[in-house]
């Protein structure tokens, strides 16, 4: 009898089909129309998405994919699909991995089509945000249950929830790290993670403990959930993994949209605050993201790198994602294995 196989899905944001402003626009629309990224009530969400957002913001999001573009396509899913056939060369046949997106292509329900039907006793998904997050995290695993609810046979569901503080997540991110320390000679470190609307941290509170300061200076059971106690804990590990002391690195949020406030301290005005103190040189993590994207480096890379200059600083260094490199792609299969029954 032949040996029953685990499937393994890994579920990443998404990105749009082509860097076109039709495309980017299409891509827009279904990402923020997501009630869980922008979660407020559906009429007015349609309105401000569908007549403001998307119509101005779609050609200046489509000029940074087009520098952000490869030839191969996305940088996001060119790395997406090479994780995949790592992952699943280092996994052997016992496994098989499929890859699917949150928003567009490949979509989630074709990379459900490939398990279907195929007896597997489990399935093991990854969603590849690092920390947990409703409108990221939450957002895929709502999409994955409204599409799996649809199969006849549902197996066994292992669902990856953060991995922020995997030992191999921090060794990955460390070793892409010190190339550059040992390059060059850095003043200043910056952590820099994706931003919410801090109504969305209060929201997910444990017993209202929250309170968007220093109560993300430890990390415990009752902040375990929170995104930006999450991200400060990753800092703290990272630093510790690179020798840095607490003097030496700053956490940062960027990407923010609309006049509400998002979770701080906000990156660019961090930027100019080490302008002020006369730093020159930077090294520039952004340990929310696994694959290089728009916001990594297009928005770190160059658009805050062009701030830094603008004020005075001189050389400023955006770490790579972990794209594909060994470690990354041995702690995904270690939280496979870790969570398999196979």
């Amino acid at each position: 009898m032949a040996k029953t196989r685990t499937g393994v899905l890994l579920l990443n944001l998404g990105t749009p089909d082509s860097p076109s402003v039709a495309d980017v626009a299409r891509y827009l629309r279904e990402f923020l129309m997501d009630g869980r990224v922008i979660d407020i009530p559906y009429y007015q969400r349609w309105a401000l998405i569908n007549l403001i957002i998307a119509p101005f913001r779609s050609p200046q999001s489509a000029k940074g994919y087009q520098q952000l573009w490869t030839q191969d396509g996305s940088p996001l899913k060119v790395h997406g699909y090479r994780v995949t056939e790592l992952l699943q060369k280092s996994l052997g046949s016992d496994y098989e991995v499929a890859l699917g997106m949150r928003y567009q292509n490949p979509s989630m329900r074709s990379a459900l089509e490939q398990f279907k039907n195929k007896g597997f006793k489990e399935l093991i998904v990854i969603p590849l945000y690092p920390q947990y997050a409703s409108a990221s995290t939450g957002s895929t695993q709502e999409k994955l249950m409204e599409e799996i609810r649809r199969w006849e046979i549902i197996p066994t569901i292992r669902t990856i929830s953060q991995f922020f503080d995997h030992p191999l997540f921090i060794k990955a991110f460390a070793e892409l790290g010190k190339k550059y320390i040992t390059q060059a000679k850095y003043d200043h470190f910056l952590f820099s993670y994706h931003g919410l609307p801090e109504r969305q941290i209060l929201k997910a509170s444990c017993n209202e403990y929250c309170r968007l300061g220093d109560c993300c200076n430890t990390f415990h059971s009752k902040n375990q959930f929170c995104y930006r106690a999450q991200c400060f804990q990753t800092t703290r590990l990272l630093a510790k993994e690179l020798n840095i002391s607490a003097d030496q690195y700053t956490v940062c949020f960027q990407s923010r949209l609309g006049k509400n406030p998002w979770i701080k301290p906000y990156t660019d005005e961090i930027i100019k605050d080490l302008t002020v103190r006369k730093i020159k040189n930077v090294l520039v993590f952004s340990p929310a993201f696994v694959a290089d994207c728009l916001e990594t480096t297009i928005e770190i890379g160059v658009e805050y790198n062009h701030l830094f200059k603008s004020l005075g600083g001189e050389h400023w260094q955006l770490v790579e994602s972990l794209n594909s490199s060994p470690t990354w792609i041995e702690c995904l299969k270690q939280i496979v294995l870790e969570n398999s029954s196979t």
